[in-house]
């Protein structure tokens, strides 16, 4: 599609974000406005992909849980190896690093949407479950890796001191309770499945009276979001220096590597159309910078924040909103075509 797949105005948006940031423009926004564009935007979304699946099959619906949930476990695990091929990157800050890309971006599947709906293409309506189910399995990997890296190093440091005495220097024992709760209480995910489920089971004439809420209004809160995050994406871009060649690498490795496994996914194992299995990539090329980061902040302490910050809305975010989408749309087109 070339170009052409660039002009569409969400993207457009994020890129004068990106712009009014570096230029050092005074377009600010409200205190707060951002979080009720996300918890909008997560409703409608909800809501309009619940009304879908009202008249979906359920094998499918059960199949596509099974394989979020495959891919939520499986990407952090290899994102995890990655960055700990030759030692490059301590175990704690992978991680967490590797929580944030199991898990997903809900703003870049958006865009994605976007994407599609301005291409005139259409998709099945599955993908908006498997994003509400990848959530938790990357988070608990993360915090699993973390425990076991702690667990490690505690091991080493008595092994080093040569006595049993150090065993008080054992690793602190992870709270797993409030940690687990939170992965699979966080807010977005309980607004998005909880919205889901309203739009699956409200009758279809009482789902027409929110028709100006969660479709007339949609695309224009979309831009405004992405207008913000384009902003806070370009703050990002000072913390470059700190994260380093290897992490700035990873950021576009990453989700390469997770949009052609999406791909396959999609279509072989789902057989999803060439919208749908768009969406099964860009959820698995994205990164979370909203709900992974406060539970790794509290459960991986160890971890620097600037580095998953600076990498899931520095780089990956921006990566896949401008070479992502349309690159795993012609990709897909060409699978499902072949």
């Amino acid at each position: 599609m070339g170009l052409d797949s660039l002009l569409i105005p969400a993207v457009l948006f994020f890129l004068l974000g990106v712009i009014a940031q570096l230029v050092n423009s005074d377009l600010k926004f409200p205190e707060g406005m951002s979080k009720g564009m996300s918890l909008y935007l997560l409703m409608a979304i909800g809501l309009k992909g619940g009304a879908e699946l009202a008249n979906s099959d359920l094998f499918v619906a059960m199949n596509a849980i099974f394989w979020a949930i495959v891919l939520g476990f499986v990407i952090p695990i290899i994102g995890y190896a990655l960055l700990r091929f030759r030692n490059k990157i301590d175990p704690m800050n992978a991680a967490a690093i590797t929580a944030h890309y199991g898990s997903v971006s809900a703003g870049t599947f958006l865009t994605a949407i976007a994407f599609l709906e301005a291409s005139g293409v259409t998709h099945e309506s599955y993908p908006i479950i498997m994003m509400v189910m990848m959530e938790s399995p990357a988070i608990i990997i993360g915090l699993v890796l973390a425990a076991m890296a702690r667990k490690r190093l505690a091991a080493d440091k008595i092994g080093a001191d040569g006595t049993a005495a150090m065993g008080q220097a054992e690793a602190p024992k992870t709270d797993w309770g409030p940690l687990l709760k939170d992965a699979f209480t966080n807010g977005s995910v309980l607004l998005l499945l909880g919205a889901l489920i309203i739009g699956a089971i409200v009758p279809p004439e009482a789902m027409k009276t929110l028709y100006p809420f969660t479709k007339e209004i949609f695309m224009g809160v979309l831009c405004l979001f992405l207008l913000e995050m384009g902003m806070v994406a370009a703050k990002r871009l000072d913390s470059f220096k700190k994260v380093g060649g290897t992490l700035i690498a990873f950021g576009i490795i990453m989700p390469l590597i997770g949009g052609f496994i999406g791909v396959f996914v999609g279509h072989s194992m789902l057989g999803f159309s060439v919208g749908g299995t768009l969406l099964v990539a860009i959820l698995s090329a994205s990164a979370s910078y909203i709900a992974v980061p406060p539970v790794m902040r509290f459960g991986v302490p160890e971890a620097n924040p600037s580095y998953y910050l600076a990498l899931s809305l520095g780089i990956t975010f921006p990566f896949n909103v401008v070479v992502g989408i349309p690159l795993f749309y012609q990709v897909s087109q060409w699978y499902v075509g072949g």
